[in-house]
């Protein structure tokens, strides 16, 4: 099939908040700098419910959704030399083209050409879609598009994996659980015996606490508005439970007067601007850091008395737990194959790919927190 037109099935969003429908759709061949990846797994996060439902966002449609995925190459562009046909792989939403300033720095991961933007329907090359429908071009997602069996993405937004690894497993690391996983051991660094506090308890939030429990946190704190998260949370070793709305006063202070001035560490996992205040104020002063990681409406502001940072308390912003695609997402991969990370507590639901519509009536009605399709089926 290498560069021919490969026709399969995509789940296809026709419109805001319509069932995506299942097409058959022609995929060209990868272009410069381009891979093309036979999709295996891929799960529902709710970045996709979000721009399926269009809540505040630019529509795009017709689109093919999907982000969190893991697959196999079918083949490659010119250019590529890293990936070739048969390596195991997990295409990411944002990239590492290893060339550009944050990419040459230790420090960041907020690649100049391929960082997110969700604006985008076509391939940077050259600015056209590789997925069409009687000769109609579909717009992608995100540069990954995984609703689909076969897809292609930018070579700087593929990590490649071990290929032992099960990628109905650890198709969930390339966005979610990372995400909150790296925030935590990444960014908050709790010293063992700490205490942590996370807000807000879906799936990034409780990739989070596993960060927490794997760093050898004492006490993990979770502070989430549904009572009927709690019980799970316990699995992802979450020690405590705060619901602010149990409470007559901020919720920060609550925190502070469980631990006697506040948690070492902080990580936020909601996109609420109140959230995002409590986990800043609910730290310790004199060490105490906050790590924001939820993705606020786009007029949000908060705010808070500067003496709170002046009393040596840090805040701080992560995005996609500051792991570069390419060159760290292998090792977690590896820190799952070593049972050092679990994965498969967090995938609650399988679907088969022709009732993907299943996932997101699952998403919405808050149930579980990953649920992975099987394509092909």
């Amino acid at each position: 099939t290498a560069g021919q037109v490969i026709r399969c099935k995509a789940a296809v969003a026709w419109e805001s908040g319509k069932p995506l429908s299942m097409e058959q759709v022609e995929v060209a061949p990868p272009q410069k700098n381009e891979v093309r990846i036979k999709i295996l797994f891929t799960s529902l996060c709710h970045t996709d419910v979000y721009f399926w439902d269009v809540k505040g966002q630019n529509p795009l449609f017709p689109r093919i959704l999907g982000h969190e995925a893991g697959g196999i190459v079918e083949s490659v562009g010119e250019g590529v030399t890293d990936l070739k046909q048969g390596d195991h792989v997990l295409p990411i939403f944002t990239g590492e083209c290893k060339e550009c300033a944050h990419c040459l720095s230790e420090e960041s991961n907020l690649c100049n050409l391929l960082r997110i933007n969700t604006d985008r329907g076509e391939m940077i090359h050259d600015g056209k879609s590789r997925f069409s429908i009687n000769g109609k071009p579909i717009y992608h997602f995100l540069g990954t598009s995984t609703f689909s069996e076969y897809t292609v993405v930018h070579v700087g937004q593929v990590a490649k994996i071990n290929p032992k690894a099960p990628l109905d497993k650890v198709c969930v690391l390339s966005c979610g659980m990372s995400t909150g996983f790296g925030a935590t051991v990444n960014v908050a660094k709790p010293k063992k015996g700490q205490s942590v506090a996370i807000f807000g308890l879906g799936a990034v939030g409780l990739a989070a606490a596993e960060g927490a429990r794997v760093s050898g946190a004492s006490r993990i704190i979770g502070v989430d508005l549904n009572p009927n998260r709690f019980e799970l949370a316990k699995k992802f070793g979450v020690t405590e439970f705060v619901n602010p709305k149990d409470h007559n006063k901020p919720v920060q202070e609550v925190i502070a007067e469980m631990t006697g001035g506040g948690v070492d560490r902080s990580v936020e996992c909601t996109g609420s601007v109140q959230a995002m205040m409590a986990a800043f104020e609910c730290v310790h002063d004199g060490w105490g850091v906050a790590v924001l990681v939820g993705v606020p409406s786009k007029d949000d502001a908060f705010k808070t008395h500067p003496v709170n940072l002046l009393n040596e308390r840090t805040l701080k912003g992560t995005f996609f737990g500051n792991y570069k695609p390419r060159t760290d997402i292998p090792a977690v991969v590896e820190k799952y194959m070593n049972k050092e990370l679990e994965l498969d507590k967090f995938i609650t639901h399988t679907v088969p790919f022709s009732e993907i519509n299943k996932a997101f009536e699952l998403m919405l009605a808050g149930e579980g927190l990953r649920c992975v399709i099987r394509m092909g089926e």
